[in-house]
């Protein structure tokens, strides 16, 4: 009995998820139905929109290749418009050249030549009126300012010598000069490098040397020891190397006033050096460090009428003769030294430049080059500034010239810059270039064996070829 509601129990089951498991199927069908016919909805509208997008392409490419032959048909026309544009030009041209008896190019170059010959004649005549005007005004203008410059400026008029003279207490001061068999005269001339001359002029002795500053040196040792009274070899030396010392004081002491008086500053410590050894310095009778001086001060007045950095022209004239305190211990012109210092130590190129060209070893290039030969040239030139007298200057430009003059084939020579440079103007036809290059080292050589001067002289030969013709 109980296994049969068992079995009872498992038929009812069995049949209630029959029940349930279709119910469920009919409903997938469905659903699945309904996703079928979505799907052939958007099929349907797909084939549809490729439909229409494959009539628009169609109709964009008919559109693109009716632009293509639209476009081609513009070239061709756009050709044929300038063919025939220059056609028409060139038949243009011919005819206007057939008019006027000239091609286009011999016009165009005619018209050419006419406005270069017209514009040259112009720029000449402005140029010539110009250099005209401005010579004249340049002149008188110079003349002035010179002028006033060297009016305004006081400077002594006296001239230095060789000899210095040092004063004795008494004649019997000689005798310990000279010393036993001339034991202390000897060592003096030996340790200072001066000739000590002692002759009968009372109360004094002469001290004799070209180099002013060894003169000074022994100057102040003599001194030294006729104050002392004690004079033998040993106390010669002690005193020579005290009086160094005070030498090169007072040279710093006088490049110091020089730049004070000048309004010149911030100077390396070796070109102050250098500068006031030139105290002891002279050039024909002018002691140069004065010079340098006067010569600052006559190019600071030109610079300020010409409106020009009156410092610079001033540093310029002032360190212009640096050289001079060298010279005789490196080769070269003092103009050539002094650039080469100034260069060295840290000076400016204006002021280099204005050393080197003052003599004109360079051409000068800038205003204060041209206002520092100025100045030099007003203080060297001044009356009584310096010793060599007018005869002996005109004696030794016409001894230049004469020694130029013997050479074959010179037709006239010119001493120039007072006597630092010689022009020899030699015959063309009797002298070629490299007779004329000989002319210049033969010259050379027989002022340097003939003739005493300070610095060097620049020979130049200037051999010039002219055509001439006449129109008649």
């Amino acid at each position: 009995m109980e296994i049969a509601l068992f079995v009872l129990s498992a038929l009812v089951l069995a049949a209630a998820v029959l029940t349930v498991g279709g119910s469920r199927l009919r409903r997938s069908r469905e659903e699945l139905r309904r996703l079928h016919d979505e799907w052939e909805r958007r099929e349907q509208r797909n084939a549809e929109r490729e439909i229409r997008l494959d009539e628009e392409q169609r109709r964009l490419h008919a559109s693109a290749i009716e632009a293509a032959e639209a476009q081609a048909v513009l070239v061709r026309r756009r050709e044929e418009l300038r063919a025939a544009a220059v056609l028409a030009e060139s038949e243009q041209r011919l005819a206007l050249e057939r008019v006027a008896g000239l091609t286009s190019a011999q016009a165009r170059a005619e018209v050419v030549r006419a406005a270069e010959e017209q514009a040259k004649r112009d720029a000449v005549r402005i140029v010539r009126e110009i250099e005209r005007a401005a010579r004249a005004d340049g002149e008188a203008r110079a003349r002035d300012i010179v002028a006033t410059a060297v009016q305004r400026l006081a400077a002594a008029q006296t001239a230095d010598v060789v000899v210095t003279a040092v004063a004795l207490p008494a004649d019997d001061m000689k005798g310990r000069i000279i010393g036993r068999e001339g034991r202390n005269i000897r060592s003096f001339e030996a340790v200072t490098g001066v000739n000590l001359v002692i002759d009968e002029t009372p109360s004094s002795v002469l001290l004799s040397c070209f180099d002013p500053v060894r003169r000074e040196v022994a100057r102040l040792t003599l001194e030294a020891l006729i104050a002392d009274g004690r004079i033998h070899p040993l106390r010669i030396e002690e005193e020579y190397a005290r009086s160094l010392v005070e030498v090169e004081r007072l040279c710093a002491r006088a490049a110091e006033d020089a730049l004070a008086e000048v309004g010149v500053g911030d100077l390396h410590p070796e070109l102050l050096r250098l500068l006031g050894r030139l105290r002891y310095r002279t050039s024909y009778g002018q002691n140069v460090l004065g010079h340098l001086v006067e010569s600052a001060h006559l190019a600071g007045m030109m610079a300020a009428e010409l409106r020009v950095d009156p410092v610079l022209v001033k540093r310029c004239t002032l360190l212009h003769d640096v050289g001079k305190a060298l010279t005789h211990e490196v080769e070269g012109s003092h103009a050539v030294v002094g650039a080469e210092l100034a260069r060295r130590y840290g000076e400016s190129e204006e002021v280099v430049h204005a050393i080197e060209a003052h003599h004109n070893e360079v051409d000068p290039r800038t205003v204060e080059a041209v206002l520092t030969q100025a100045a030099d040239a007003c203080s060297g030139g001044r009356p009584g500034a310096r010793r060599e007298s007018l005869e002996l200057f005109a004696r030794r430009l016409e001894r230049l010239e004469q020694i130029a003059r013997r050479h074959q084939g010179v037709h006239k020579v010119f001493a120039m810059q007072a006597g630092r440079e010689v022009r020899v103007m030699v015959l063309p036809e009797a002298v070629d270039d490299l007779q004329a290059q000989v002319i210049a080292r033969d010259v050379a050589k027989q002022v340097e064996e003939e003739l005493t001067y300070p610095g060097q002289i620049r020979i130049t030969v200037i051999r010039e070829s002219r055509a001439t013709e006449f129109a008649r």
